[in-house]
C-alpha cells in the first residue's frame, strides 16, 4: 500500500509525473526536429531563390539584347517559382497555429485587467466620500500681535 505523499504509481512502476515529463520531453524532441527540419527547408529555399534571381537577370540582359518568345516565357517561368519561394518561405515562417497560445495569453490576462478595473472603478465609486471640514478657529493665545 502506498503512503498518501507518494504519487500513485502505474504498472510499470512510473509515476504519473514521470509519465507527464516522458510526454512533454517526447513534444519537446518532436518540435526541435520540425524547427530542425524547418531550417533546413528555409536554407534550400534561400538558395533556390538567389539561383532564380541570378538566372532571372541572365535572362533580363538577353532579352535586352535580342528579345525572343522563348526567352520570355522562361522569365516569366522564373518569376513565377520565385513568387511561390516568396510565399512558401513567408507562409511557414507565419502560421496561425503559432499565434494561439499568445492570443489566448492576451484574451486571458487583458480580461484579468478589465476585471481588475471593474472592481477598482466600482471600488471608488462606492466608496464614501470625507466631506469637508469646516476651518477651526485659532485660539487667540497662539495669534501673533
Amino acid at each position: 500500500m502506498q503512503s498518501p505523499q507518494e504519487p500513485p504509481q502505474n504498472p510499470d512502476g512510473q509515476t504519473s509525473e514521470d509519465l507527464d515529463f516522458e510526454q512533454k520531453l517526447e513534444a519537446v524532441e518532436q518540435s526541435l526536429h520540425a524547427l530542425r527540419n524547418r531550417y533546413i527547408q528555409v536554407q534550400q529555399d534561400q538558395q533556390s531563390r538567389a539561383q532564380l534571381q541570378e538566372q532571372r537577370e541572365q535572362i533580363r540582359r538577353q532579352i535586352q539584347r535580342s528579345p525572343s518568345p522563348e526567352l520570355k516565357a522562361e522569365l516569366q517561368r522564373i518569376q513565377e517559382k520565385l513568387d511561390e519561394l516568396e510565399i512558401n518561405l513567408e507562409s511557414r515562417l507565419f502560421s496561425w497555429s503559432s499565434l494561439k497560445e499568445p492570443f489566448w495569453q492576451i484574451v486571458r490576462f487583458g480580461g484579468l485587467g478589465v476585471v481588475i478595473g471593474w472592481f477598482l472603478a466600482f471600488a471608488v465609486l462606492n466608496s464614501p466620500r470625507p466631506e469637508p471640514q469646516p476651518p477651526r478657529p485659532v485660539p487667540q493665545s497662539s495669534r501673533l500681535h
